[in-house]
């Protein structure tokens, strides 16, 4: 089976992996362009798992899960990846004991407006990712409070939406246009700028891209995986 790269993360440094055979992810986010038939692994059961070359993963950081969740099947997903120098997990199940850094989303599938899951800050936690839409905003800002108060970075990951309904109220705040594969109902230049500015003298809260009609969400231009990756790096082997 042939290694497929993930468009999205090509040129970044960094590089995608599912070790998982089995397409189906437990979490059933709304609108999950891998959940939904939109992954550029299109068919999965002909192309999973998908687990980069060794001479290709070289001098990258190799990403565990960008689709699926590393806490499913999790002793397949650490060993099968325990040969990359550089690789951290991605999970939206709260149990972060694993021998290399991890991203949490916090508030994935029906948590996405209403709650978020609340862990104890280890070590290996890379930073936390939250799901973030013009109407959930009050649940982001004590998801804010909660994780930079214990000094864990957040990454902001703005919806997009293709099936789910946006609220009549917040629709001019999103247009349709394409992302990395697909049209969305994506949010507007200026709705992620007021957005933003809300954690503007907050150090520790960064966007998942350049969010908006004139931005990008193509992971070479952000960098935040790589920065947070080698900062937890460090911290773990003091």
């Amino acid at each position: 089976m042939s290694y497929i790269e993930n468009p999205k993360t090509k040129g970044s440094g960094v590089i995608c992996c599912i070790p998982q055979s089995d397409p189906i992810c437990p979490n059933k986010c709304a609108d999950c362009f891998y959940g939904a038939g939109r992954s550029y692994l299109e068919p999965l059961s002909e192309n999973l798992p998908n687990i980069p070359p060794a001479e290709l993963a070289e001098g990258r950081v190799v990403r565990v899960n960008d689709g699926n969740d590393s806490n499913i099947d999790r002793d397949l997903v650490i060993e099968s990846t325990a040969h990359f120098k550089d690789r951290f997990f991605n999970t939206a199940i709260p149990k972060l004991d694993f021998p290399a850094p991890v991203v949490l989303t916090v508030n994935p599938g029906g948590l996405t407006d209403k709650s978020f899951h609340k862990v104890k800050a280890t070590p290996n936690l890379m930073f936390v990712r939250a799901r973030v839409n013009t109407w959930n905003l009050a649940l982001i800002d004590s998801i804010v409070k909660y994780y930079t108060g214990c000094g864990v970075p957040i990454i902001l990951t703005f919806l997009a939406f293709f099936q789910e309904p946006i609220p009549e109220n917040h629709r001019n705040n999103y247009r349709l246009r394409k992302r990395t594969l697909n049209k969305y109902q994506a949010i507007t230049t200026l709705a992620w700028e007021s957005v933003m500015a809300r954690y503007k003298r907050n150090a520790l809260v960064h966007s998942c891209g350049l969010e908006g009609e004139y931005g990008t969400t193509a992971c070479r231009h952000c960098g935040n995986c790589l920065r947070e990756y080698y900062a937890t790096r460090e911290r773990i082997t003091k």
